[in-house]
């Protein structure tokens, strides 16, 4: 079985998590590094027992044999980092939001392809068993042909105008953070919307503090999505079909268990256990993929992040929230 190795170009929260994660795949192993801070890189380094720490992302790209790069910078900076790992031919999994704007996203889709180089973006919703189940589900025709979706994703964040949440130049707001999940199962679950209405409330900064999404599709169907960074909300995903309902509960994006209920039925519990974060499911789907000589991911093909990306462009543009230099 070959082993894949993996750098990181971004070492905060999320890095940890993931870095974590490679641990529970047998033939993945976190090769190299990278932060701006050659003394952050090599902290990090010590406590995951990582070969090589560099102070450069070039640096990182030149390891001779660094398999594949998980990129967990900033959204501002994907765009940007996303380009770099492609032209020296590094297969690339990239964190979501997938960039700023579609205009970004279709730079490094072109760029991928001409490279004939790896990529795919980091939504790790997709391979978790609750979301295979729920798919599976909805598809069987078990709650029969869908109504409705009702999800929502927040939490409390302390007001910072210099954090990242709440800086324009680092793309904060919360749709990019955490109202993409809300967006993407909905797109999992009825494809491409026909409609899009957006409301919101905005920080002093200009970027979204609350998002109100209303979506309609052409089979009829409708969508009720929020985010926040004002308020803890129950963060799950409700299903309406024509005969029945399908509960992703809290936190539907790696949700643990799902609830089926039909009329005159007992409700019907499905319960998922992993260990620790959960990112192993993508990783492994990653190596898959290079197994395969893949380019693009069969479950989250380019695509559907273009699409993805397409959607979060007219929400912004509803809500108006402009980055710089956009």
């Amino acid at each position: 079985m070959r082993t894949f190795n993996w750098g990181i170009i971004g070492l905060g929260r999320i890095a940890h998590k993931f870095a974590e994660s490679l641990q529970l795949v047998p033939n993945a192993r976190l090769y190299g590094v990278a932060s701006r801070s050659l003394d952050k890189a090599q902290q990090f380094a010590a406590q995951y027992n990582v070969a090589h720490a560099v102070g450069s992302y070039e640096e990182l790209l030149k390891l001779p044999d660094l398999d594949v790069v998980y990129i967990a910078t900033p959204h501002s900076e994907h765009h940007a980092h996303t380009l770099l790992c492609l032209r020296a031919g590094v297969p690339v999994l990239c964190e979501k939001a997938f960039a700023l704007n579609t205009r970004q996203v279709q730079e490094m889709i072109a760029t991928a392809r001409e490279k004939q180089v790896f990529l795919m973006e980091a939504l790790w919703t997709r391979f978790f068993p609750s979301t295979h189940k729920a798919l599976e589900i909805i598809q069987s025709g078990a709650i029969g042909k869908v109504v409705h979706i009702a999800a929502d994703f927040g939490f409390t964040a302390p007001y910072d105008p210099a954090a990242r949440l709440f800086a324009p130049a680092l793309a904060g707001g919360s749709l990019l953070d955490i109202g993409i999940y809300p967006l993407l199962i909905s797109k999992f679950f009825l494809g491409n919307p026909t409609d899009i209405k957006a409301a919101g409330a905005l920080t002093e900064t200009g970027v979204d503090m609350n998002c109100a999404m209303s979506l309609a599709y052409e089979n009829g169907a409708t969508a009720s999505l929020f985010s926040t960074l004002a308020a803890t909300t129950d963060t799950t995903c409700t299903v309406y079909g024509s005969e029945g309902k399908l509960l992703m509960h809290s936190r539907f994006h790696h949700a643990k268990r799902l609830t089926l209920e039909r009329p005159d039925e007992a409700p019907q519990d499905f319960f998922f256990d992993f260990p620790g974060h959960g990112y192993q499911y993508e990783i492994e789907h990653v190596q898959h993929c290079l197994e395969q000589n893949l380019v693009e991911s069969p479950l989250v093909p380019w695509q559907f992040s273009l699409e993805l990306m397409q959607q979060l462009d007219e929400v912004r543009r509803q809500l108006g929230v402009i980055y710089p230099g956009e």
